[in-house]
């Protein structure tokens, strides 16, 4: 088993590294206009100019992705140095970029304190796959849901992450793929939409995104904007334990793709599995996704079920699935467990995972089997966590040594 990492070689098209964010300058990304007017007007630049700046600038950051004021070729010299006096657009600090067997990307990024904090490190997973490339984006550093079967749960919260900083880990994967448009191309050029190796957007990383609602949604509304990084909301995930009062908020304010880490259809199992099913039990949040605004047949709700061996994978659990979700318009992506070094579960036999999957499937339900993925950096589903509280040197290689075992040489 090989692990590559990559930093700081890196393709030629790609954005060049930068340093983190300044620790004294706010950052105008993950400003909205209104924002990001207020922010240029505080600074002394015009009212009869703040329209026509905030659209020069937004243009900036999320058309072309440029990461330094310089770069601003039709602002003049006097704004741009106002700019970089007072604000700050630098991507955040890569700690290590790996690169899997399967082409999987990993990033650890490490963002600079806010106010009387410490830096954090977060993780980013970019999975390309035939015709689609997805972002898996993190909203919180660690995670307040200690959910048993995953890595980043074991992981105490230290902080939510800002709209700048969500925003960031999408900034700087187009940076590093080469996703945004060559720097020599004129101003006023319509840049091509098409081909992009980042299509999707998943908010599956680190944290519970609902429990950051506030910022999310300033990311989010950013990222969707046809103006600037433009990703469709219907290629837009956001994926939620079960937060039941800001489900409804979600497909109201945000108007993304919904997704369910359900993982149990039984309340005493998923007060085990997914704690938060204590606070908001499984009756009220499937009453929530059937009133999830926009909801149809062409806007399923995708509940994710991973396969725990012995724990929830039996025929009777998929019966029992079935009759929860009777009448939801949805797809069922089921997950085979990612082993991560500590842990007490074991992923279901293959030939049950199938049995599982065609029981679904005859009920009418779609139920693809996600194939893992980056499984040889912990990049694949449930294996997130940061540097900060990663694994020691003995405890990666007992990990390497499990996963050559379990799935032989050949495999990578």
């Amino acid at each position: 088993m090989t692990v590559t990492v990559t930093l700081p070689e890196r393709s030629q098209t790609a954005a060049p590294v930068r340093p983190a964010a300044s620790l004294e300058k706010p950052s105008l990304i993950g400003l909205d206009r209104e924002a990001l007017g207020v922010a240029l007007r505080e600074k002394g630049v015009p009212e009869k100019q703040i329209k026509m700046r905030v659209a020069q600038i937004w243009n900036w950051l999320y058309v072309r992705g440029i990461s330094d004021f310089d770069h601003m070729a039709n602002v003049s010299k006097d704004m741009r140095e106002m700019l970089k006096t007072h604000f700050t657009i630098a991507r955040p600090e890569i700690v290590e970029e790996q690169v899997s067997n399967d082409g999987t990307r990993k990033w650890l990024l490490r963002f600079p304190p806010r106010g009387a904090g410490r830096p954090v490190e977060v993780e980013s997973v970019y999975i390309p796959e035939e015709g689609r490339g997805t972002l898996c984006i993190s909203s919180q550093v660690g995670c307040t849901l200690t959910c048993s079967f995953c890595h980043t749960g074991t992981q105490k919260l230290v902080r939510n992450l800002t709209a700048e900083e969500i925003l960031a880990q999408l900034l700087l994967a187009r940076d590093r793929l080469g996703d945004f448009p060559d720097r020599e191309i004129p101003v006023g050029t319509m840049m091509p939409s098409s081909d992009r190796k980042i299509t999707n957007v998943v908010m599956m990383g680190m944290g519970e995104p609902l429990y950051n609602f506030e910022e999310v949604k300033k990311a989010l509304l950013i990222a969707t904007d046809g103006d600037g990084l433009s990703l469709s909301k219907r290629r837009v995930t956001l994926s939620t334990s079960g937060v039941v009062p800001e489900i409804y908020r979600t497909g109201e304010e945000i108007g993304v793709m919904l997704a369910i880490s359900l993982h149990a259809v039984r309340d005493e199992l998923r007060d085990m599995l997914v704690p938060i099913n204590k606070k908001y039990p499984l009756k009220e949040l499937v009453e929530a996704c059937r009133n999830y605004p926009g909801l149809s047949n062409a806007r399923r709700i995708t509940f994710e079920y991973v396969m725990l061996k012995d724990v929830n994978d039996s025929l009777d659990d998929a019966k029992g699935l079935i009759q929860l979700l009777k009448g939801v318009p949805a797809k069922i992506n089921l997950i085979p467990f990612n082993p991560w070094p500590g842990t007490n579960y074991q992923c279901s036999d293959w030939a049950q995972i199938e049995k599982f999957a065609d029981f679904i499937n005859q009920a009418g339900y779609a139920s693809p089997i996600r194939t893992p993925r980056g499984r040889d950096i912990l990049a694949a589903c449930g294996q997130l966590k940061s540097e900060s509280e990663r694994m020691r040197k003995t405890e990666r290689l007992a990990f390497e040594a499990m996963m050559i075992a379990n799935h032989g040489e050949d495999d990578d």
